[in-house]
């Protein structure tokens, strides 16, 4: 691989990482792109894949380089100047719960500091909070849905975003109504868009061999998607129709109050997690989503095309298995 080639793939890499710029003399990423002959937006690999999160690179995959050259030589031959190498990070605020008034949290046990810090999880730093565990009831129309059977008949019907009219099938959810662990991903793709059943594709069947794999069997957990029916195309989801079906998702943990919560993907642990902060610097944490515990970890579609990414979402998936053990048992009559 030439130096032009290896800087392409490092650039397209760390946008889709959510940096936007690098300290070459002012050039953004797209203009460093734009002056090695890369086309603007997504990569072609991005393109293919909706679900698929780029690892980051090697450390030495941006400054070494073949003996033909260096990558900095390639865009001084294009006719940049790069004196400065630093890649910027994207800046973020100090993380803020986020409460919502009209939402319910799943009446979820949190342990206490004295009590964490006796258990395995005492060595996990704890990560974002949306919303706090002593909400008040939805209202209205959310309010009277009490069963997953009701939530799944008002999607069928819904009609608070245009995805609906695209869409062949709608596709709320399944598994155990009373489960520990509940998986939460972005969209339905095409099969899942056939069928009316999330994960059910080949990103479905390692999911289902990834939870066996921690003594789970798919029909012992919930599996749900942030959005309810597929986007045209598998085009990433937009916020309007994120703020339209959210309420179904919140539903359903108030409802099923799982033990742990683990989000697959970049697209949904930033849509919980109300954050733009990168999938990398996500993981390994114990966040909280309504006073649920939650775990971030890869795609299982991007498993499938980064094989080297399965070591770290095995250890992640342990950890929400961790969490499941270490879980106090459910209040009786609750």
């Amino acid at each position: 691989m030439d130096a032009r080639e290896q800087l392409r793939r490092y650039l397209e890499q760390r946008r889709e990482l959510g940096e936007t710029e690098l300290a070459l003399d002012g050039l953004t990423v797209e203009d460093a792109l734009r002056i090695l002959g890369a086309k603007a937006g997504a990569s072609a690999s991005a393109a293919a894949a909706r679900h698929v999160e780029l690892a980051p690179p090697a450390p030495s995959a941006a400054r070494s380089a073949p003996d033909t050259g260096d990558w900095r030589d390639a865009l001084r031959q294009a006719g940049a100047s790069p004196d400065v190498m630093a890649v910027k990070k994207p800046t973020a605020p100090e993380p803020t719960p986020v409460v919502r008034a009209t939402t319910q949290a799943p009446p979820v046990a949190a342990q206490s500091s004295e009590s964490a810090e006796s258990t395995p999880l005492a060595d996990i730093p704890a990560g974002l909070t949306v919303g706090t565990a002593a909400s008040e009831l939805f209202g209205g129309e959310f309010g009277a849905l009490r069963s997953l059977e009701d939530i799944a008949g008002h999607v069928a019907a819904c009609t608070r975003c245009t995805l609906y009219s695209t869409a062949t099938n709608p596709v709320p959810g399944e598994g155990n109504a009373n489960a520990g662990f509940m998986c939460v991903g972005e969209a339905p793709g095409a099969t899942e868009d056939e069928t009316g059943r999330p994960f059910v594709g080949a990103a479905g069947q390692l999911l289902t061999k990834i939870l066996a794999a921690i003594d789970l069997k798919r029909e012992d957990v919930y599996i749900c998607n942030v959005l309810k029916h597929r986007p045209p195309g598998n085009r990433n989801p937009r916020p309007e129709e994120v703020t339209a079906c959210s309420p179904y998702l919140i539903r359903q943990i108030e409802l099923i109050r799982p033990k742990v919560i683990l989000a697959l993907g970049t697209f949904a642990a930033q849509t919980l997690l109300e954050t733009k902060l990168s999938i990398g610097k996500l993981r390994t944490q114990i966040h909280r989503y309504y006073g649920v515990p939650l775990i971030v970890t890869y795609h299982p579609a991007a498993l499938l095309r980064n094989p080297s990414w399965k070591r770290p979402a095995w250890e992640d998936v342990k950890l929400a298995r961790r969490i499941l053990d270490h879980s106090p048992p459910p209040i009786a009559g609750a």
